[in-house]
């Protein structure tokens, strides 16, 4: 309960931001197709400076709870232990990959957006327990950190709305053709993903021939993939280890639904 009080601390600062820069704490629906809806408000990045400060030592803490603990241990180590096999047979990605020793990270394989730009560590598990994707997902913490360092140095650096500028359509074409259509999809196949909290989120497009609606689509969801492996990893083990597997799995309804 200790620690779960002290992550709900820092939850709410990053919440408070978040709600600042979007409007909204949850569905906040601030990307879009080629960026995000609106510029930063003023004292966003000085914000988000002060909050990142403070994070490296507050992580510290909750290792100096947990990482040593014995109780902890016991409950962790060597506790269904998800193999490197698993991670391919199952389609395993994120968090739940990396700790069973596979280095893959859309993000470093991609370089999508500005990761490019930015320096940082893929944190890999030796044995594959639940202990191991409790240690990388500590590590990921503190690399996330290491990369909005380098974005608030490259956004300081940067003059208001450079290097891009759009010209927005006018309202006969922004009415009937955009909002009323939509976009023309060129005929073939294309699949696009990056690499969200909980895996590989990917979108597979196909199109048979040049049109308004795609003649296919289907939407890899990381989360849904990894709690495949659940019925497998949980197989000889005690049912009070199915909440340790279940929470280092980590998945969100929203992603496992179908």
């Amino acid at each position: 309960l200790t620690m779960f009080l002290y992550t709900f601390r820092e939850r709410e600062k990053i919440m408070d931001i978040i709600e600042g820069i979007t409007g909204a704490r949850f569905t906040i629906s601030y990307f879009r197709i080629g960026g995000v809806f609106a510029d930063l408000p003023y004292g966003a990045l000085d914000a988000i400076e002060h909050l990142i400060k403070d994070l490296p030592q507050r992580i510290n803490d909750y290792e100096t709870l947990l990482t040593r603990n014995r109780i902890w241990l016991s409950r962790n180590k060597d506790v269904c232990i998800i193999t490197e096999e698993d991670v391919y047979q199952y389609g395993l990605t994120g968090a739940v990959a990396r700790g069973s020793g596979v280095p893959y990270d859309v993000r470093k394989i991609d370089k999508y957006d500005a990761y490019g730009e930015v320096e940082f560590d893929i944190p890999v598990g030796e044995k594959g327990d639940s202990y191991d994707r409790y240690l990388v997902r500590m590590e990921e913490m503190r690399q996330s950190i290491r990369i909005i360092e380098q974005c608030i140095a490259k956004l300081r650096k940067m003059s208001k709305n450079d290097p891009y500028f759009f010209q927005t359509p006018d309202e006969k074409k922004l009415k009937v053709t955009i909002d009323g259509r939509g976009m023309k999809l060129p005929a073939g196949e294309t699949y696009a993903s990056s690499d969200n909290p909980r895996g590989e989120l990917g979108f597979y497009i196909y199109n048979k021939k040049d049109g308004l609606k795609a003649h296919r689509m289907r939407i890899r969801s990381g989360a849904f993939y990894n709690l495949q492996v659940f019925t497998k990893a949980i197989i000889g083990r005690p049912i009070a280890d199915a909440i340790t597997l279940l929470s280092t799995i980590d998945p969100v309804v929203g992603e496992t639904d179908r």
